[in-house]
């Protein structure tokens, strides 16, 4: 067991991720889902507050690492929502194709090692008609932030669970087969801009 990731970093992740800021992301992107709905990297649960449950049949959380499930808890009990734990990898989906009518993605996509194979995994259990919903961090339009970021990343992910700074969002979206119809961005506010550059919106199958 790696004694950091599991035992450390849920409750960095958990105060970290937990900044107004990012409350506020959370609260623009995630009353959206609808019907089914997976969570992909729930993390700590703190998505949980902003679901609506008039809107919502029923929620999976898929979250591989342990930590961050027993970090969870509480934010579970809190919410009152059931959760159904889904406890392995983004690239190995434990649903049955087309079951799923939201995928919902917040400040996850920086922090998957095989990117293309989890967004392929999504694209397949999501329904015909259901949507990717996203809010995540990444690439800076700005060169002089693009340059640092693309510095800092080899040390950052070594302490942020993997996290990079530098991803190009829309690309890895669009490039996995989606059609992004919906894309709000900019700068989140109190928050550094090596890490403050914000991607949300919304995404079919193309």
């Amino acid at each position: 067991m790696n004694v950091y990731n599991e035992l450390f970093l849920p409750h960095l992740t958990n105060c970290a991720c937990g900044f107004k800021a990012l409350a506020r992301q959370r609260e623009l992107i995630v009353p959206l889902a609808t019907g089914r709905v997976l969570e992909v990297g729930m993390g700590t649960a703190l998505n949980l507050p902003f679901y609506d449950r008039e809107k919502v049949s029923s929620l999976w959380g898929l979250e591989p690492s342990p930590g961050m499930r027993k970090a969870a808890e509480k934010n579970v009990r809190r919410s009152g929502i059931e959760v159904r734990w889904l406890d392995l990898s983004a690239s190995a989906i434990p649903l049955e194709d087309a079951t799923v009518d939201t995928v919902l993605l917040t400040f996850t996509l920086c922090s998957i090692a095989d990117w293309r194979g989890a967004l392929a995994e999504m694209r397949r259990v999501l329904a015909p008609r259901g949507r990717l919903l996203f809010c995540e961090h990444g690439a800076a339009p700005d060169d002089g932030v693009l340059r640092w970021q693309r510095r800092v990343t080899p040390w950052w992910k070594r302490v942020a669970g993997g996290c990079h700074l530098d991803r190009p969002i829309p690309r890895l979206i669009e490039t996995s087969g989606f059609r992004i119809d919906r894309l709000d961005c900019g700068y989140m506010e109190g928050v550094p801009r090596l890490a403050g550059y914000v991607y949300r919106g919304c995404a079919q199958k193309g």
